[in-house]
């Protein structure tokens, strides 16, 4: 049963989560002083 909700979540996962933590880790990273 959980199943048939499975691929919808991986779906919000992929292209919702996934894209805002790498766009905030980059946004750190961007951020720091210290990339030379």
């Amino acid at each position: 049963m959980l199943s048939s909700y499975l691929p919808p979540i991986l779906v919000s996962l992929v292209g919702l989560v996934f894209p805002a933590i790498t766009m905030g880790y980059l946004f750190l990273y961007i951020e720091q002083d210290d990339i030379v």
